[in-house]
């Protein structure tokens, strides 16, 4: 049944093309930002997904970005230490050398004294970012011997996060301690017979004879010079345990951030093969639905036309 009040054919390819006026409108926002789900209208519960994981995501950044630091600040101890052994090794060679009778025993700690006056440039000069541990005062009112690198960012299923970190005990491995004098170089030992007080740092032969009780004191000070040898090596393959683990965390972050990134892309990003070939369907579908909306309004006419005749 024709008629001039109501026009179905006009009203049905109307609908058709407003459904894929917005179908396009769609597909046009998706391939201009990207996103599948860029609005929590979108998608409600992928939106949510997705924000939170991103955020999680920046604050991994920042566990990166800690744990670059401290891997520099353990880098930094470790190098330090490890110039150290070799300054100390030179010291018991000296102490050895010494130990040999008629040598001149003022002349070797002449040299000793530079060597010792080393440590302490070496240790006051491993610092970063204004922290030193091979030198320290444990006397400041804000000491605390164990130092702490940012290592994770964590969200459990309950929604609650939490920070980890690794722990560094820096009195196993300072050299120096202004408070106490407890540093592994700066510590005072005292040899059998009481006669004499000395640490690594200021240990004095010059004035040494060759009795039995001076080389008695020699050979202590050449023992306590290869203990703390010891010390140094076992702080430095802590630091270098230490410094691995922060590497593999490091790599740990950066590729679990990656993995975050490629699901929350799985989330809401769109496909654009898909949204291309989808673009172009629409487009034909609206030119069609023009050219449907245009015969069907055309109908009108036709009517007009009859009476004409």
């Amino acid at each position: 049944m024709s008629s001039i009040m109501t026009n179905a054919s006009a009203m049905t390819a109307l609908k058709t093309l407003q459904s894929t006026n917005q179908q396009l409108e769609t597909t046009q926002a998706r391939i201009s930002t990207g996103y599948r789900v860029s609005e929590a209208s979108d998608n409600a519960a992928y939106w949510s997904i997705a924000t939170t994981m991103r955020s999680d995501n920046k604050a991994l950044s920042t566990v990166q970005d800690a744990l670059g630091l401290g891997a520099a600040k353990v880098d930094t101890a470790y190098t330090g230490i490890k110039a150290a052994i070799e300054v100390v090794d030179e010291i018991k060679t000296k102490l050895v050398a010494a130990r040999e009778p008629g040598v001149d025993r003022a002349k070797i700690q002449a040299e000793i004294t530079a060597l010792q006056g080393q440590l302490v440039s070496n240790a006051a000069a491993s610092s970063f970012s204004g922290e030193n541990w091979l030198s320290v005062d444990s006397s400041v009112a804000d000491y605390n011997s164990t130092r702490s690198i940012v290592a994770s960012f964590t969200r459990a299923g309950d929604g609650t996060v939490s920070v980890g970190t690794i722990s560094i005990e820096v009195d196993s491995a300072k050299l120096f301690d202004a408070n106490d004098q407890s540093g592994i170089l700066d510590t005072v030992s005292t040899t059998t017979n009481g006669a004499v007080d000395y640490s690594v740092s200021d240990l004095d032969i010059s004035a040494l004879t060759n009795s039995d009780a001076d080389l008695a004191d020699l050979d202590e000070m050449i023992s306590t010079v290869d203990t703390a040898l010891a010390s140094m090596t076992t702080a430095a393959s802590d630091l270098g345990a230490t410094k691995k683990r922060v590497d593999l965390q490091s790599t740990f972050v950066s590729n679990l951030m990656d993995t975050i990134d490629r699901g929350v892309g799985a989330l809401v990003d769109a496909d654009m093969n898909k949204e291309s070939t989808r673009l172009q369907a629409l487009q034909v579908q609206q030119q069609l639905g023009i050219q449907a909306l245009t015969i069907a309004n055309g109908n009108s006419q036709t009517i007009l036309s009859l009476f004409r005749g």
